[in-house]
């Protein structure tokens, strides 16, 4: 195994996927075997779904012991939900390797605007605020290259397999592999995994070198019988939910204009025995997974909106059905806004996919006890 450390230093990744040298770190010492439980750190935690997923398959026995998170929204939802008896972490570009507590797993959903369809995908060279958010995972690479944890977990957009022609995707991988990692990949859709959402996304699991992970596969399908109508809250919904009718001609002339354009962008109606769109949140990502409920409902605005409510009994899901989507169980606390929820869970991940690859992992860390 090639690992690095003072004569070796962790290499850095440039915009054409070149290696550079970096300063030097010292590398942690470890062993293979562990005799109490798993310790987990929680990188770009967003509201903690990754950690959810993991939680569940370790049955509890995954202890997180550090949590990373720059969006105070998302915090707030985390905190609402997560006890931890230390604070979250916020820039991850500011904090010292040498301050994290030792691991064995790294769960990291690095960002995936840099490479999303829908965005710009602008990879390596997207800037955010100050942020460039596709080289944010070489804090990934630099946080494990230092505490040489027995797996990293990653989660992304599907088009991070081939942005700049799948070269992106080699970088990262090649990253991992250099500090020491076997890596496996596979694209997953969570409309397999008992929810009825079509969200393709790239998982990449990386083990240790020194761990035999020659047993390792990703999960095959669990259940794909799941349909809308299994998520949608009770009757009656608020009638916040449903699209005036001045609205609704917006989004009819919104769609025709790019019909007319050739682009495949407009709003969508979800029929109950179907699945959602993947959920993103920008965008028109509640407008492409409108339903229509006629079930009991109130026609008597309760926010300002421009006409009346449409008689179509045409709606936006609510939160609460895309926490569903998303995998959420009822007990997960929605403590913020709409327009801050939506955002968190278009951005988070579908925990059943997480808990049924977190199963396999679990299954190759049970042989090195």
């Amino acid at each position: 195994m090639e690992g690095y450390g003072p004569q070796n230093p962790l290499p850095i990744v440039d915009c054409e996927g070149s290696i550079k040298s970096r300063r030097t770190v010292r590398r942690t010492e470890f062993k293979v075997g562990f005799k109490n439980e798993i310790r987990s750190i929680d990188l770009f935690a967003g509201i903690g779904g990754i950690r959810m997923g993991f939680d569940r398959a370790f049955d509890g026995k995954c202890k997180t012991v550090f949590v990373s998170e720059w969006d105070e929204y998302a915090q707030k939802t985390y905190r609402a939900n997560y006890d931890d008896a230390f604070e979250i972490s916020g820039d991850i570009t500011k904090i010292n390797e040498a301050d994290i507590p030792p691991f064995d797993i790294c769960l990291a959903g690095f960002p995936c605007q840099a490479f999303s369809m829908a965005g710009k995908r602008m990879g390596f060279e997207d800037d955010f605020k100050g942020m460039s958010r596709g080289t944010l995972f070489q804090d990934v690479v630099r946080i494990c290259e230092y505490h040489k944890p027995k797996v990293i977990f990653c989660e992304n957009v599907k088009g991070l397999t081939i942005h700049d022609k799948g070269r992106t995707f080699k970088v990262i991988k090649g990253a991992f592999e250099q500090i020491g990692y076997k890596v496996f990949d596979k694209v997953l859709n969570s409309k397999d995994f008992g929810v009825p959402q079509n969200r393709e996304r790239i998982y990449i699991v990386a083990f240790r070198n020194d761990i035999d992970c020659s047993g390792f596969k990703f999960p095959e399908p669990t259940d794909d019988t799941k349909r809308i109508r299994d998520i949608l809250d009770p009757a009656p919904i608020p009638s916040k939910y449903y699209i005036s009718d001045v609205y609704m001609e917006t989004l009819r002339r919104h769609r025709a204009h790019h019909e007319a354009l050739g682009h495949g962008f407009g709003y969508e109606i979800r029929p109950m025995d179907g699945i959602a769109a993947a959920i993103v949140c920008g965008g028109m990502g509640r407008e492409r997974n409108l339903v229509k409920d006629p079930r009991e409902h109130s026609m008597v605005p309760t926010t300002k909106i421009k006409g009346e409510i449409n008689k179509e009994d045409i709606r936006k899901m609510t939160p609460r059905e895309w926490a569903r989507l998303q995998g959420f169980p009822e007990t997960y606390k929605l403590p913020l806004s709409d327009v801050h929820l939506y955002k968190q869970f278009g951005n988070s991940v579908t925990v059943n996919v997480i808990e049924a690859i977190a199963r396999n992992i679990k299954g190759i860390l049970d042989g090195v006890r």
